[in-house]
């Protein structure tokens, strides 16, 4: 098992871990601060340094309990070795924005108008959203952006907690899809709370506090069916 060390603590920017796996340009640890990718957030990119070489991470994913790092490297380092850490913290910290204006988006179109998520994805500074809205227009997208920013300035305090499942699925509004993606086989649900607008289940990284996000533009809008409504967003740099 690999432990999460951005569970609870998106800001780790390097870290220690032992060399548990080291093999076919796949390195595995016992901790890891590397988001594998998940719920629309793509996984981070760095560097794990060790005593003999560098290595540059371009994908982390999730096997099981496990997180591997892929590197195009080919001398890994050794099981059982100490190695080092270091996410690219410019990118990682701009996802953590940007996955956290989504939240916030989601917070407004479900509380104002009871609207599911249908969809999403995002970059750094960039996202989409799907939604569960039967219309929408230039007036609509305007009056959100209205809103949303007007969150973002309330400096919404964000804490990371977690229920066990049958807590979870008590509270119908934690699952902001409209469908649960959470497999059965998940006994603790991990929680994002923008204190004040919304609560979800949530596994990615996020920011501490609204005003960290900065302004949030809506960039477009379009239809994706009847009942399916798409609106993208961005973020300064």
């Amino acid at each position: 098992m690999t432990k999460l060390l951005y569970n609870f603590n998106s800001y780790i920017k390097e870290f220690e871990a032992k060399v548990i796996q080291s093999n076919n340009n796949e390195i595995i640890l016992d901790q890891t601060a590397f988001y594998p990718g998940g719920g629309g957030q793509p996984c981070d990119v760095g560097t794990i340094l060790s005593n003999k070489s560098n290595f540059e991470i371009d994908k982390v994913y999730r096997k099981g309990n496990l997180i591997i790092h892929t590197t195009k490297s080919i001398n890994l380092p050794e099981v059982g070795s100490t190695v080092k850490g270091i996410i690219n913290w410019e990118r990682r910290y701009q996802l953590m924005r940007t996955h956290t204006a989504a939240h916030i988006l989601c917070g407004v179109i479900f509380r104002d108008y009871g609207a599911s998520v249908t969809g999403g994805n995002m970059q750094p500074l960039s996202a989409r959203m799907d939604f569960e809205l039967s219309n929408i227009s230039t007036d609509f997208v305007q009056n959100v952006e209205n809103l949303i920013n007007k969150e973002v300035l309330a400096s919404h305090k964000i804490q990371i907690g977690s229920l066990s499942r049958e807590e979870a699925l008590k509270i119908p509004s934690l699952i902001r899809t409209k469908v649960n993606l959470i497999p059965p086989t998940v006994t603790e649900i991990r929680t994002i709370d923008i204190v004040g607008l919304d609560l979800q289940a949530d596994g990615g990284t996020h920011v501490n506090n609204t005003n960290e996000v900065g302004i949030i533009q809506v960039i477009g809008h379009e239809s994706k069916g009847k009942i399916n409504k798409r609106i993208r967003i961005s973020l300064d740099p």
